[in-house]
């Protein structure tokens, strides 16, 4: 791409990443009824990946529970508290109770090990290809995150895992050279979370595409308006393609991406990609209607 600093080739045989761990299946609703974001649509992932023999093309990788210190970066003590005791037996009482005060979530025994692990997983496969191990990577991770804000849960969502991942490559391995993160946030809703922690940041770029129907679609925030571009150091830095029907089509999104993200990110010229891939956006086998995953692409010329 023109304008682009140049870039290391790809090796001859690229390495894909692939994390997946049951155990982040342990996080489910408390009393076993019917949910959206359930542990079979990991589960039904991973068995189609090994199926059609993608999963024993990839280099297999282990998930590790994300450090505190890690959260830390972008959500309040207060949160990182609670979602590390909500599973443990002191909260057994209250644990429905609390889920009720945030929108959309729900607790239970699996959900702090899930959730640690979740960060953790998207912490590894980008900071393996930050530095040069992989060539991309894919998290199959769950509870998801860009629903999560500073200091709430919300929308299914209890760490902003992509978020995690991305402060963790600027600010505490600066070692692996990543100095710009493009984030892409493919959801049928806007990723708020994501966007408000990174609002006045021009180290990170941040595009969402999603439904908004004026504002009312979830999560019914004004800030997932086209106006809402970032501010102070950051204003810019943050698109937001909002559809206003649900009837938008492949022709639409592919209009989005070479209209406006990729012209923004060939300028931009981000050292890496971290995507947020929620798949509800589209209408497809019932294993991909919730699916949401994080992966990791290094930005070649040929992209």
């Amino acid at each position: 791409m023109a304008g682009m600093a140049a870039a290391p080739a790809l090796p001859v045989a690229a390495r894909v990443g692939l994390l997946y761990d049951d155990r982040m299946c342990a996080h489910a609703t408390p009393d076993g009824e019917e949910h959206p974001e359930n542990p079979e649509r990991l589960r039904a992932i991973w068995r189609k990946l090994s199926a059609e023999g993608v999963a024993s093309r990839c280099v297999l990788l282990k998930a590790k529970e994300a450090e505190e210190k890690c959260i830390a970066s972008v959500h309040s003590q207060n949160h990182i508290k609670l979602i590390r005791r909500i599973s443990t037996k002191e909260y057994d009482s209250r644990r429905n109770m609390i889920a009720r005060k945030f929108n959309s979530i729900y607790f239970n025994k699996g959900s702090s090990e899930s959730a640690f692990l979740a960060a953790g997983s998207v912490i590894e496969v980008a900071q393996k290809v930050a530095a040069g191990e992989l060539s991309s990577a894919i998290a199959l991770v769950r509870p998801p995150g860009h629903h999560a804000e500073h200091n709430e849960a919300m929308g299914f969502c209890l760490f902003n895992n992509v978020a995690v991942a991305a402060h963790y490559l600027l600010n505490e391995r600066t070692d692996l050279g990543v100095k710009k993160i493009l984030i892409v946030d493919w959801d049928v809703h806007h990723g708020n979370g994501t966007q408000k922690m990174f609002y006045n940041d021009p180290r990170v770029l941040f595009f969402s595409v999603h439904r908004f129907d004026y504002g009312s679609f979830y999560p019914a925030e004004g800030d997932a308006s086209h106006c809402f571009i970032g501010e102070g150091a950051g204003k810019g830095y943050n698109i937001n393609v909002p559809w206003e029907h649900g009837k938008c089509g492949d022709a639409d999104y592919i209009a989005a991406w070479d209209h406006v993200l990729l012209p923004v990110a060939e300028t931009f010229n981000p050292d890496i990609i971290l995507v947020s891939a929620g798949f509800d956006a589209g209408i497809s086998e019932k294993f991909l209607e919730t699916f949401f995953v994080t992966a990791v692409y290094h930005f070649y010329n040929d992209i």
